[in-house]
Order: structure tokens, then sequence, then C-alpha cells
């Protein structure tokens, strides 16, 4: 096992390089660099802008720029943001607790939901439930992250006022956990809302397939009961095959928390991220980016350790 994951380690480090080439080679290519922003500030008089634009190095070619931030990077050194001159990983490290409570939130939210509806839909298979489940699932995995958002919003807060428009606490003596939990729950119910659909007609799919095989009708046929063949047999094999569509599904989660965390002002790297981009603000860009991609390959790595360890065919492979 310490093999296989000191491999996926090695693994990480060209697939990060790439990442940052085609980030830094994107963000220099399109209309509009920093340079030219400065250029055309009139807060920034005439003499200070080049001087300015010559400090910050953005005189020099992009490749040329590329390697001198590789290099910083390799020190641990993620640069300063361009627009308030501060250390990159500071303003990371702010927001990035926010955002994991977010995302593992969300995780763990869909999980609780998606497990329940999708096997109670396939031991009701063809029922009135099992039809509008399914129904359900599919627009909810449908419809875009955005506007499940604007619904929630609309519906649980504007008109029925039971949580928050937005925030993470209340600026009137707020701030207490429970205050914390009551601002998390719709952002995270509206981040959820996606994976709760793909997640529960997967389960339901892999449930109905499980409970037609031979080693659950021979259970059955040696008198075990309803719940042991469910949760000892077939809950458990249905699973299985569940933990590499999570991992899937991780990249998706870490994008719809860059919308979710715009719409309800909650102050995490997706928020981070969009304020960069507004303000071409690269060095923040590439930081935040790099982030957001260390942290979708290290839960994938996490979910693949744990099929391992749940799985002893995989077990095997692996040792």
């Amino acid at each position: 096992m310490g093999k296989y994951i000191i491999r996926r380690i090695l693994i990480m480090i060209p697939l990060l390089l790439g990442v940052s080439f085609l980030t830094f080679t994107i963000i220099n290519l399109i209309p509009g660099s920093p340079a030219d922003i400065m250029r055309s500030d009139p807060k920034i008089k005439p003499g200070a802008r080049e001087l300015l634009i010559k400090n910050m190095g953005l005189d020099k070619p992009w490749p040329e720029r590329y390697v001198i931030w590789l290099g910083d990077l390799v020190r641990g050194d993620l640069g300063n943001s361009l627009h308030n001159r501060m250390p990159v990983t500071d303003r990371i490290k702010n927001v990035l607790p926010n955002t994991l409570i977010l995302t593992v939130t969300s995780l763990i939210i869909a999980l609780i939901v998606a497990i329940p509806l999708g096997v109670y839909s396939a031991l009701r298979h063809r029922s009135g439930f099992d039809r509008s489940g399914t129904i359900i699932a599919v627009m909810f995995y449908s419809v875009p992250t955005f506007f499940l958002a604007f619904v929630l919003v609309d519906l649980f807060s504007l008109k029925l006022g039971w949580f928050p428009v937005g925030g993470m606490s209340n600026t009137r003596g707020g701030g207490g956990f429970m205050d914390r939990l009551h601002h998390l729950i719709l952002p995270a119910m509206a981040l959820a809302l996606v994976d709760i659909g793909g997640w529960s007609s997967y389960i339901r799919s892999q449930m109905l397939e499980v409970l037609g095989s031979d080693y659950i009708r021979t259970a059955r046929s040696k008198g075990l009961g309803d719940k042991p063949v469910l949760y000892g047999h077939a809950l458990r094999n249905a699973f299985l095959p569940m933990l590499p569509v999570i991992g899937l599904s991780i990249p998706g989660l870490f994008g719809g928390a860059i919308l979710i965390e715009s719409i309800f002002a909650w102050n995490g790297i997706g928020r981070l991220t969009l304020e960069a981009v507004d303000r071409r603000d690269y060095t923040l860009i590439m930081g935040t980016t790099m982030m957001f991609a260390l942290l979708t390959m290290m839960s994938n790595l996490l979910v693949d350790v744990l099929q391992i360890m749940l799985n002893p065919r995989l077990r095997s492979q692996v040792h």
C-alpha cells in the first residue's frame, strides 16, 4: 500500500506541472494583461507605471515569467498578489478551511441522502416512489448548480425565511457554531443536489443488479432475513462500485464551489478565484488553480485508497 501511495504521489508531479503550464499559458494569451491594465489605470501616475510593471516582472516575456514562477514554486513561494501585494500563500491559507468545510459538508449530505434514496427506490422497483424519485434525480442532475442555488435562496431564504441569504455568520452578535451551521446548510445543499441526483440513480441501478444476482438468491434460500441480505451482502457490494463515481465527482464539486461561494458570499477559494479573474491577478489565479488541482488529486487518491482497503480483490493486486 505504501509503494502504491508513493507511486501515485509521484504521478501527481507531472500532472501539476501540466496544469500550471496550461493555466499560465491561457492567462497570458487572453487579451488584457495585468501590464495593460496598469498602463490604462488613471490612478497610477505615468512615471510610476513602467517602474511598477518592471518591479513586478510584467515587462518580461510570459515564458520567462513562467520559468521564474516555477522556480519560486519549488521553494514553496506562490508569489504576491498583483492587486494588494499580499503573499498568495497567505491569502489561500485564510480561505482554504472555509472551502473544505463547504465541500466536505456537501459530500456528507449527498451520501446521507443519495444512498438511502437509491436503496429504497431499488427495493420499491417500478413503484410510484421509484418513478417519481427517478424523475427528481434526473432533474437535479441535469439542472445547473447555480440555478438550483437561486431556487433554494428564493424558496428558503426570501419566501420562508428559514436560512440567511448569504454570508458565513451573522454580523450582529453571531459567529458561533450554530450560527455558522445555519449559514452553511443552504450553500452545502445547493452544492450537494447535483450529486444526490446522480449518485442515487447509480446506487439504485447497482442495487437492482446485486439483488438479482445468484449469491443473493442463495442467501435467501438459506433462510437469511431481508435485513442481513440487504445490509450484509447487497448494500456492501453495491456501494463498492460507487467509490470511483465519487472520485470522478470531486472535480465537479470543487468547480461548483466557485459559483456557490460567489452566490452565497462564502469566503472560500472559489470566490477568491473569481475575484482574481476579474482583476486579472494572474499570480493569485495560478495559486488558487494549483490548490484546486492538488485538492482534486489528493481527494481522488484518498478515494482510491479507501476502495482498495474495502475491496479484497484490489487489495491483493496492490500487494
